[in-house]
């Protein structure tokens, strides 16, 4: 039974050391940072996750609907989703990633990750959902049981260049959960499309791809290959991670610029300053971050580690996604932790040589 840049003028440290964190309003002023950019799409419930398929453009929104918006036409669809578990909605929780499944002009399918209530604990799961007569159906689960809380439930998913399935996972507010690799919190999975196990996982009949998380919201990779993550850290030291195969990235052991015996420390952190990033785009050298208490998209070049805010202005932004050098981005301002608008939340479209060149 299915249920229904300009230049910055001023720069405050934010310092926060509680679970919710992420959820910290900032203190950032920001007066300027709009240039070169414009606001697409409008008065959206939310958002979480954005995908894209020539000019439609696919956005989740926490609350349980996904909004289709035809750029080209101008025509926007709330979509509803009818699924075997209803969606959660509590703290962080909700209808999170969103990631086209391959041919999607043909199969109309795509996954998504959500949290729902299971004997009254919260947990999330992976599945697979097919559009039909504007609605979203439930056609198959591919991972069920990923432990989840009020916070830290992760839940981006992208399909990497080797055509898997990967899926960023909270420790559940159990950070020991992130060192054990029997569970699957706390993680970086990777699975095959059809939600199996790929048989060159670093560890047999397992889903882990690399652990020792605390709450992963970003995946993207360069052109190279190369896989990178954005992690909140627990007291500012919010973390961009090079993720590879089999690795601990050594929460809640180590954080920041500390070490440890194998454990991986952070390709770069923020020291005390608090981004607390989610979504992650790469162009040319450089990952562009959602940050939410940083409260713009900033911009970080991988050779020199040179980091600067891009964008700002909006509020609090939670997923990117570029392409042809274009970067779009969403707002979180009405999640209760914002300062909305009454546009808000935003689809926000951005040219991006213009504007690092115009920095």
């Amino acid at each position: 039974m299915y249920k229904i840049i300009c230049p910055i003028l001023i720069f405050i440290l934010l310092i926060g050391c509680s679970v919710n964190k992420e959820e910290t309003p900032s203190s950032l002023e920001v007066q300027t940072g709009k240039t070169n950019s414009e606001s697409m799409l409008q008065q959206l419930n939310i958002p979480w996750s954005i995908a894209k398929t020539d000019n439609t453009f696919f956005i989740s929104e926490r609350e349980g609907k996904i909004v289709q918006w035809d750029m080209t036409s101008g025509k926007r669809n709330e979509q509803s989703l009818y699924l075997k578990e209803q969606i959660h909605i509590e703290g962080e929780g909700g209808l999170l990633g969103i990631a086209l499944l391959p041919n999607f002009s043909v199969n109309n399918e795509m996954a998504v990750y959500h949290t729902y209530l299971n004997n009254g604990r919260i947990k999330n799961r992976l599945i697979k959902i097919k559009l039909e007569d504007n609605k979203w159906i439930e056609e198959e689960v591919l991972l069920d049981n990923i432990p989840g809380a009020r916070f830290h439930n992760g839940g981006r998913v992208k399909i990497g260049p080797d055509k898997k399935l990967y899926i960023t996972t909270g420790d559940a507010l159990e950070p020991e959960l992130a060192q054990n690799k029997n569970s699957l919190a706390g993680k970086i999975l990777r699975m095959e499309l059809d939600g199996s196990i790929p048989k060159d996982n670093p560890f047999i009949d397992s889903y882990v791809y690399s652990y020792g998380h605390r709450n992963p919201q970003g995946l993207v990779w360069d052109e190279s290959g190369r896989l990178f993550s954005t992690e909140h850290g627990q007291s500012a030291h919010d973390e961009i991670n090079y993720i590879k195969k089999g690795k601990n990235y050594g929460w809640p052991i180590i954080e920041g610029d500390e070490q440890k015996m194998g454990m991986e420390t952070p390709y770069y952190h923020t020291d005390n300053q608090t981004w607390a990033p989610s979504g992650i785009g790469y162009d040319k050298g450089r990952l562009y971050i959602a940050a939410l208490a940083g409260s713009a998209v900033m911009s970080f070049d991988i050779e020199t580690g040179e980091s600067r805010k891009l964008i700002s202005g909006y509020g609090r932004m939670r997923d990117i996604l570029i392409e042809d050098g274009i970067l779009y981005a969403i707002t979180s301002n009405l999640d209760g932790r914002g300062k909305p608008s009454p546009n808000d939340d935003q689809l926000i479209k951005f040219n991006i040589q213009e504007g690092e060149n115009g920095y």
